[in-house]
């Protein structure tokens, strides 16, 4: 793979997380915790991928059955991927000092998320070469970044609550399960070409909640009203 080739895979994902870094506007994370979460995203990509590589040995990835391409896009694909990232973030910035204001939890997911896209477009990059990647530099990797954004934003909520913390985890757990399999059903579904456009409709009307979402939590902020800021 040229090296130009590997750049333009993993630039989005890149471009992505400094525009997450600036948004965060009343106290920025250190530079090492957000690369060790961009470095788990990539490390959480292996057993993702290898469950949807076993399964795929089964046929469930068959796009024209209605049945297994459920299974397939919200079980073994969106399901694995969404369990994967949030393993890495509660196993590690989850439980850390510095995660101290609910956006930290979109944070640290993003780069979870970007880690994690970046592993896929190199892999996209290495099958189908450069048109693809671009491709999906506009489509995969956004929604990947509204998948974090999502999940983020419910564990950043349930890190500065009394109660229900589990029940926030989950919540934003399963919605970007959801958000991931929808967007992922029609775009990989062969039944008529046109549904492929709510694919990007998805992922359109996702950005816009992402942005509300990120906006909610800044306004949460503890550091907002801080003379330092």
């Amino acid at each position: 793979m040229s090296p130009l080739l590997i750049l333009v895979a993993i630039l989005p994902s890149l471009l992505l997380c400094l525009l997450i870094y600036f948004l965060d506007k009343y106290e920025k994370e250190a530079f090492l915790p957000l690369a060790i979460c961009f470095g788990l995203g990539i490390l959480c990509a292996a057993p993702a991928f290898g469950v949807q590589a076993l399964a795929a040995k089964t046929g469930i990835d068959n796009s024209n059955h209605f049945g297994l391409l459920l299974i397939n896009v919200f079980i073994i694909v969106a399901f694995t991927e969404e369990l994967a990232k949030l393993v890495a973030l509660l196993g590690y910035s989850y439980r850390q000092d510095f995660f101290n204001e609910p956006l930290d939890g979109i944070i640290y997911t993003m780069m979870i998320g970007m880690g994690f896209a970046s592993v896929e477009n190199l892999i996209y990059a290495e099958k189908f070469g450069m048109e693809t990647v671009l491709v999906r530099s506009l489509t995969a990797v956004p929604a990947h970044a509204v998948f974090a954004v999502v999940m983020g934003y419910f564990v950043g909520m349930s890190k500065f609550v009394a109660t229900k913390k589990r029940a926030y985890i989950l919540r934003g757990f399963f919605l970007a399960v959801f958000i991931h399999g929808l967007y992922d059903f029609f775009l990989l579904q062969e039944y008529y070409d046109w549904l492929m456009l709510f694919g990007l409709a998805t992922i359109a009307l996702g950005i816009l909640l992402s942005w509300r979402l990120i906006r909610e939590h800044r306004k949460r902020s503890p550091f907002r009203d801080d003379p330092k800021v």
